[in-house]
């Protein structure tokens, strides 16, 4: 399909996903979403993740579930907000742990495309959500979608580490190899399970791995 607006090297190693029928039943969905009722992020933002971290750019994978479903936060890349709001609690929890871990205190934007443009793929499970509404976009295929792109990683990729935090997020990795890749699994960081992520030095363990394998380390910052 023609119509999928998404870089380049994305569009090209997700291209057989356009012409399945899962995906036709999924845009028709969501572009009936959009039409109807509030959904998050803007639609020009949905792809957000691809369009600011390329797939041959890809050192590490952080995954997400679904957007923030509240005014103004989503922007397309997991666990991040747009710029000038406030930090979601979840996020907090993460620039608290990357404080603890490397000794920096990360910028105070909740903006996270810093990290994407150096090579962090922020994917969520699914794309979109209904305002208000956790979880109302799952289901409808934007699951398939995002194993595709984790396949398509494990085809074409190695030496990325994937980040996995909570149980859903090491579901999703299921498939990662752990031979060619580094796949960190902790408690996710919401207020929930944050006593399970504090702790876990995902971020320096991250950037010794790229170093170690000729990669360029990750600014956290």
């Amino acid at each position: 399909m023609k119509d999928v607006i998404i870089e380049k090297s994305w569009k090209k190693a997700l291209l057989s996903e356009f012409t399945k029928s899962y995906w036709t039943n999924l845009t028709e969905f969501v572009r009936g979403e959009y039409l109807s009722k509030t959904i998050y992020p803007p639609a020009k933002h949905v792809f957000n993740a691809f369009n600011e971290c390329p797939l041959n750019n890809v050192k590490v994978v952080i995954v997400g579930q679904d957007p923030y479903h509240g005014p103004s936060q989503a922007n397309g890349l997991s666990f991040a907000v747009n710029e000038g709001v406030s930090l979601p609690p979840s996020l907090k929890n993460i620039y608290k742990e990357i404080k603890n871990d490397l000794g920096i205190t990360p910028l105070p934007s909740g903006d996270l495309s810093r990290w994407a443009r150096q090579g962090v793929l922020l994917l969520n499970s699914v794309l979109t959500v209904c305002a208000n509404t956790p979880a109302s976009h799952s289901k409808y295929g934007w699951e398939q979608f995002t194993d595709a792109v984790i396949q398509a990683l494990h085809t074409k990729k190695t030496k990325i580490v994937y980040l996995l935090w909570g149980k859903y997020a090491q579901t999703k990795g299921a498939v990662i190899n752990r031979e060619n890749n580094l796949v960190l699994a902790s408690g996710h960081p919401s207020p929930f399970s944050a006593h399970l992520f504090h702790g876990n030095h995902h971020f320096s363990t991250c950037n010794e791995y790229l170093k170690k394998n000729g990669l360029t380390h990750i600014d956290w910052q």
